[in-house]
């Protein structure tokens, strides 16, 4: 659905499941569930509670398909024209939900439309299914050899915020990275300049910051409270310098994250450390049930061609896709004999990348080729 759709809904959750003095009342009545009401930032103003239930219901498929059935079981709206075309809204929904629940988000290898590829990884694919599952998990750490692809992780990440509701906030670490610079990146991440709130931590370079603890748990008392559900991801923690007030920060903010779950745990944030290994500062004892931990390794030839295998059989070329099923099992292996060769060819040159960058570079380039077949 687009915006215009999305705006004739917006309209009908004002006039038919907000119009009243205790909206939240109203929606638990419309069957939304009690933790998702509590929830919503709903004031007395109907057109607002109306863009933040939308808003909040887009965040998942099935939250949109919750959201229309709402609408077109509304007694009101049943009994109006208007009730055809929520209607159709919410069959396309449905479909939409049947045809994302038939695939497997967390084993997806092709990315952003097919630009973008993910190799391997089943233990990491394994191990966000679970984080993603258990909202007591608050904290993971993905460790690994240099060049090993820990930041390559993120990849896997942004995929899985546009199918799961949540919205990664990413920042890349440095030897010279300070806490201030790193609790004013957080602070815009979550400020909402909509809300007229100014974050506690000034961006004047001659301000002051107040108390780390201070900056640390506003930020999380603003993710908590927020629209959008945040993913802080630290990346590329091994560069920090051993004495630097980072880690000091990093601890702080797990624990703050941690001491906000219980409170509102479905909307509390998550923090990814990449590069931070178990020989590194460790994390409060508090925290030792909240963690999940994973080891980056380099992709290789086999990992590459049980790619193509798998992706080849499934999106054959459309030049191969008519050939008789003999004829084309023998060609697509072929296909991908040669894909393989090229690609570990064009991984092992070049310089100033790391390995897995190169590597999912010549992949990228390789299902470009083969699509165009």
């Amino acid at each position: 659905m687009e915006t215009p759709e999305w705006d004739e809904v917006t309209e009908w959750a004002r006039e038919y499941l907000l119009d009243s003095t205790d909206p939240h009342a109203q929606l638990r009545r419309a069957g939304f569930p009690a933790d998702f009401v509590a929830d919503l930032p709903l004031t007395s103003v109907s057109s607002h509670n109306a863009r933040a239930l939308v808003y909040a219901s887009r965040r998942s498929i099935a939250g949109q398909v919750r959201l229309l059935r709402a609408l077109v079981l509304d007694d009101r709206l049943r009994n109006l024209p208007d009730v055809t075309v929520a209607e159709g809204f919410l069959a396309q929904l449905e479909r939409d939900a049947a045809a994302h629940d038939a695939q497997d988000v967390f084993r997806t290898c092709v990315l952003r439309g097919g630009s973008e590829v993910f190799l391997d990884r089943d233990d990491l694919r394994e191990t966000l299914r679970a984080f993603v599952a258990d909202a007591h998990k608050s904290v993971l750490l993905v460790d690994g050899e240099p060049d090993s692809g820990r930041s390559y992780t993120y990849s896997l990440i942004r995929h899985l915020a546009q199918h799961r509701g949540f919205r990664p906030a990413r920042i890349m670490l440095e030897p010279t990275t300070t806490a201030t610079k790193v609790v004013r990146r957080l602070a815009a991440f979550v400020a909402d300049p909509r809300a007229g709130v100014a974050p506690p931590v000034p961006t004047g370079l001659d301000d002051l910051l107040p108390a780390l603890d201070e900056a640390v748990h506003w930020v999380v008392c603003q993710a908590t409270g927020a629209e959008d559900l945040f993913w802080f991801v630290l990346d590329d923690c091994d560069r920090l310098d051993p004495g630097s007030d980072v880690w000091d920060l990093i601890g702080q903010l797990a624990l703050a994250i941690y001491e906000h779950e219980p409170v509102r745990r479905e909307q509390a944030p998550r923090l990814v450390l990449l590069g931070y290994g178990p020989a590194m500062r460790q994390l409060p004892h508090d925290l030792r049930h909240s963690l999940c931990w994973d080891r980056a390794r380099p992709a290789g030839p086999v990992d590459v061609r049980a790619f193509f295998d798998r992706y080849l059989r499934e999106q054959p070329p459309p030049s191969l896709a008519a050939l008789a099923a003999g004829e084309r099992d023998a060609a697509l292996a072929a296909l991908v004999d040669v894909a393989v060769e090229e690609v570990l060819a064009a991984a092992a040159g070049g310089a100033g990348e790391s390995y897995m960058r190169r590597l999912g570079t010549a992949v990228e380039g390789a299902v470009r080729v083969c699509r165009s077949l």
